[in-house]
């Protein structure tokens, strides 16, 4: 299909350089999407730096996070899909293919396996669009780390709570969301300055995770709500301690409680007692997590897009256009960020 350009590591912990590569043919249960847009998370800038999560062979190509056109269809993508010339979303990782570059991110066009694409409504830009794979895939991962299902539907009369604490970030506002999908009454942690935007996005009480008091605010307004607290899913870092405070707090003790831990987790992390907690990760077995990206992307997503119910969350910031940019985004990421995504135009 001829040569495209790529933003790619030459080596481990070098600056990503514009090189050309061969466009791949897309595999029978593959998508070639023409890249649109991209957006940009803190473990690509931890890749380019550090090498780290573990980069199999350079050159390498990072990212995850595309909107773009469908171009071609793997023979075994079956007529549900999106067709040639769909606007996507896709999850373009080269992490669960080996490394092998043609499924990284940060080029013109990429692979993306048939069940990590979902179409992209007419009035979703591409780069509010290429904002939602990552930061989807980890908040729904979430729930199935700890065996709950995402087909979960709690009612009002299940009194189901759940504590999401750090939901100002990407992962943290599409937390927010699918909790309320999920029929949860959300208790949240953002800076002040984000509390209104969080419950916007359906949080039902949001506290400042800053405050010295935050612990016993949230432990007052969950007894006072008579919800039955014993899920978490602890986004960012520091949060495992409060989180755990409060469920000790908070929970019936015969009832076994599940945190899901999206950073990772250090070996002496705090425990409690008939408490399940567990780093936030999908399964390595190919055929389950297959499933669960399904799950996610043509099943919760795209009935979310579809209706209206789910948002590309936190506002998208756009910062150059073209592949140039790939570093100068990386860098804005890397300078940190609250409630907006880094994205880039192609």
């Amino acid at each position: 299909m001829g040569k495209h350009i790529a933003a790619l590591a030459p080596e481990k912990q070098q600056t990503l350089a514009l090189q050309e590569r061969d466009t791949p043919e897309p595999g029978p249960n593959e998508i070639l999407v023409e890249v649109k847009a991209l957006a940009f998370n803190p473990v690509d800038f931890y890749q380019r730096d550090f090498g780290f999560p573990p980069v199999p062979a350079y050159p390498a190509v990072f990212g995850s996070d595309v909107a773009g056109i469908v171009t071609k269809r793997g023979s075994n993508v079956n007529g549900g899909s999106p067709p040639p010339g769909s606007r996507v979303v896709a999850f373009a990782s080269s992490f669960y293919q080996n490394g092998n570059p043609n499924y990284g991110a940060f080029q013109r066009y990429v692979l993306a396996q048939a069940e990590g694409v979902t179409a992209l409504p007419e009035n979703i830009s591409f780069e509010q669009g290429a904002s939602l794979p990552l930061a989807v895939l980890t908040a729904l991962t979430a729930y199935t780390t700890v065996g709950i299902p995402l087909s979960t539907r709690h009612t009002p009369e299940d009194k189901q709570a759940i504590i999401i604490w750090g939901a100002a970030s990407s992962v943290g506002t599409l937390a927010v969301q699918s909790a309320k999908s999920l029929g949860f009454t959300v208790y949240a942690t953002a800076s002040a300055k984000n509390h209104s935007y969080i419950k916007e996005l359906g949080a039902d009480h949001v506290f400042d995770y800053s405050d010295s008091n935050v612990a016993a605010s949230m432990i007052e307004q969950i007894k006072k709500d008579g919800v039955k607290m014993q899920t978490a899913h602890v986004v960012c870092t520091g949060g495992l301690e409060p989180t755990l405070e409060i469920l000790k707090a908070t929970k019936d003790s015969s009832v076994p409680a599940k945190v899901s831990h999206s950073p990772l987790l250090p070996e002496d992390h705090p425990t409690l007692d008939n408490t399940e907690i567990k780093f936030n990760f999908p399964s390595m077995d190919k055929e389950v997590r297959d499933a669960h990206i399904a799950d996610s992307f043509q099943g919760w997503l795209a009935d979310g897009l579809k209706a209206g119910t789910v948002v590309p969350s936190p506002p998208v910031e756009v910062v150059g256009q073209g592949f140039e940019s790939v570093n100068k985004a990386l860098d804005a990421v890397k300078a940190g960020v609250s409630c907006k995504k880094i994205a880039i135009s192609i």
